[in-house]
């Protein structure tokens, strides 16, 4: 009763008590509510943060990866969570500390024994320094038997499935299976880019004999090799651009180009990437994103439309304006050969030749 009458405000003797000690208790009491809600907002805090470290230590321990929604890395809704979780997992083994890559892909055609895939390879094998780079090569098969011959000979291979649709078989150029696999290409290395990665990306039918990244433009967002170059990296117009090797940094100029170009394709049914990139390398709406593009020189980056004339500066060889997967090995024969005949002359010799010394095409012509 004492307490009672203290919180009604009467002494003992059923006087008012003092108006500031009713106060003071008034004050009294509302500190203890303070302190309550600053308690429960600390306790609060600390079970998000433990569950924030929980979630990081998960993610970043077991897969290097941080949990994001697919549809913020992917063209395609269908591609889940894991999918991704499993390409950035093969990004990361193989990735430059730059988070560069070397990107090509393969099929069952393309991957059987004495064929393109292993004469790809053995091009790294035998160029001028070039070896070590296939550390950072990610071979990208489009069906089972490729995947398990790609894991059989390289350590970085990812398995792009595509549903409904049969990449196994050689695809004649441009057939509704061939435009099919190279607008999927087209996708999938939008998917790249949006992941934060720099990337080669070469055809299996090009024979690597040098490092190139001392070749690329330092200033350019996006850079593609030529089945004809006209002399200026610059010159949208005349210069005829090959997507079978290209060097793109990861960037929001990069991002916007490859959604615009992948959603091209409608515009311009029954055209495969290269036909429709010569469209749209006009198209205003490059300029407004502020994309830097750059074309290779053939010096460099040649080919059989457009052979390099120079084995000293020669970094790849593209077998291009060549029809049929037999001719292609035939001729890529012949380039390895003639590369290591050219290994075979002394260091102070092989200056001296700057006349074309290949021997292809052959079966291409």
């Amino acid at each position: 009763m004492a307490a009672e009458k203290i919180l009604s405000g009467e002494d003992n003797n059923g006087q008012k008590t003092n108006q500031s000690f009713r106060n003071e208790v008034k004050h009294m009491l509302n500190g203890f509510q303070r302190v309550g809600l600053i308690f429960a907002a600390a306790f609060l805090a600390c079970i998000v943060l433990y569950h924030a470290a929980f979630s990081l230590q998960i993610f970043s321990g077991g897969f290097s990866f941080s949990p994001v929604k697919p549809s913020q890395y992917s063209y395609s809704s269908s591609v889940t969570l894991g999918e991704i979780r499993k390409l950035e997992n093969v990004l990361l083994k193989a990735s430059m500390p730059e988070k560069t890559v070397i990107l090509t892909t393969l099929n069952e055609a393309w991957a059987a024994p004495n064929s393109v895939f292993d004469l790809f390879l053995e091009s790294f094998r035998i160029g001028n320094e070039t070896l070590k780079l296939l550390d950072h090569l990610v071979v990208i098969t489009m069906d089972e038997k490729a995947y398990n011959r790609c894991m059989a000979l390289h350590p970085h291979c990812y398995s792009l499935t595509t549903n409904d649709i049969d990449f196994s078989s050689e695809a004649g150029f441009k057939t509704p299976v061939y435009l099919k696999m190279m607008w999927r290409r087209i996708e999938f290395l939008g998917t790249i880019i949006d992941l934060g990665y720099n990337f080669i990306f070469t055809d299996t039918d090009i024979m690597w004999f040098r490092n190139p990244f001392p070749r690329f433009h330092t200033k350019a967002d996006f850079q593609i090799a030529c089945d004809f170059y006209r002399g200026n990296p610059s010159d949208i117009k005349s210069n005829l651009p090959n997507g079978g090797f290209t060097y793109v940094k990861s960037n929001k100029q990069t991002s916007k180009f490859y959604k615009f170009w992948y959603k091209s394709r409608e515009k311009y049914p029954g055209l495969h990437d290269q036909d429709v990139l010569n469209k749209i390398k006009h198209d205003p709406y490059i300029r407004k994103i502020g994309l830097s593009i750059k074309f290779l020189d053939t010096a460099y980056f040649g080919g059989f439309c457009e052979p390099s004339k120079d084995m000293n500066r020669v970094c790849t060889m593209h077998a291009n304006c060549c029809v049929g997967l037999s001719n292609k090995v035939y001729d890529l024969n012949i380039i390895l050969g003639d590369w290591q005949n050219y290994l075979s002359v002394r260091n102070d010799t092989r200056k001296l030749l700057n006349s074309s010394p290949w021997n292809v095409p052959n079966h291409c012509k």
